[in-house]
């Protein structure tokens, strides 16, 4: 808390009155000191990119190097989910999962479960998306939600396309569906997968000021029953099998960690450069 306190006139030329010593903390731990001998690798590289690039370059630049590596999961998934269902692996459930949804059905659950799912569609998530990143940019007066939101959602985005033109998996038969019918390659499921990384980086940016366990307890536990339950959703109404939603779940895990990692690389060349500027010394000095 003392860290918080003396920072409370927090320079508001990167990233909003405040950021440093609200943004910077989860509870007790400090985002931007690193316990790991990689992490440190990693803010020594931050550090010094900082000096000439600023901390918004460093975002920028590490993001960019997520989504690089975002890539190359997508396309690992993509070959070991064929791995997996030629053995018929975990795909043994698809079947079975499908059978029994089906027959929880009934006319009034499947139009309640299609007017849910469709939050997180290609229509419904991009409008809770903009206005989630509209509301955090404007009451934190920073650019730093918005960079991280709109790059999650992007690479999101990306993986889902990827993944379908990668692996071309059909969907459940159109007799096994609830309508309206959707056509596109069934892996990994589009739903699922940004609809889990949109919760999960808004929960992420909105634990960083909740000052209350119980506050960050219900900020996540909200953002996980959101993306759980449009996966399931998804196998209820036939649009998915549930393999398609686990590896969505997968890959939406692995890019948020790399977009909250971005963050964290982020604040560190922030602290460097305040303290830099407290002590006087140039960039680079």
């Amino acid at each position: 808390m003392g860290v918080r306190a003396q920072g409370a006139s927090d320079d508001k030329s990167a990233g909003g009155k405040g950021e440093l010593t609200e943004d910077r903390f989860v509870g007790d731990t400090d985002l931007a000191r690193w316990k790991t001998p990689a992490g440190r690798w990693l803010a020594a590289r931050a550090q010094r990119l900082s000096a000439r690039l600023g901390p918004y370059g460093v975002l920028i630049l590490t993001l960019a190097a997520g989504a690089i590596i975002a890539s190359l999961l997508a396309f690992t998934t993509g070959w070991v989910y064929d791995a997996v269902t030629e053995a018929d692996g975990v795909a043994a459930l698809d079947h079975p999962v499908l059978e029994a949804a089906k027959t929880l059905r009934s006319p009034a659950l499947d139009v309640a479960a299609t007017a849910y799912t469709d939050l997180g569609g290609g229509i419904g998530m991009p409008i809770l998306a903009a206005i989630a990143t509209a509301v955090l940019v404007l009451r934190r007066r920073s650019w730093t939600p918005g960079i991280l939101i709109v790059t999650a959602a992007a690479g999101s985005l990306f993986m889902t396309i990827a993944g379908k033109q990668l692996v071309g998996r059909a969907r459940p038969p159109l007799s096994d569906a609830v309508p309206p019918y959707e056509y596109s390659p069934s892996f990994p499921s589009g739903h699922s997968l940004n609809s889990f990384v949109i919760a999960g980086i808004v929960a992420y940016v909105i634990i960083l000021r909740c000052h209350s366990r119980r506050a960050r307890a219900w900020t996540v536990t909200t953002a996980a029953l959101f993306a759980l339950t449009i996966g399931l959703s998804r196998v209820f109404l036939g649009h998915h099998w549930l393999t398609d939603v686990l590896a969505a779940w997968t890959l939406g895990a692995a890019w948020l960690v790399l977009v909250s990692t971005a963050h964290r690389v982020y604040l560190t060349a922030r602290k460097t450069q305040k303290l830099s500027h407290s002590r006087g010394e140039t960039p680079g000095g």
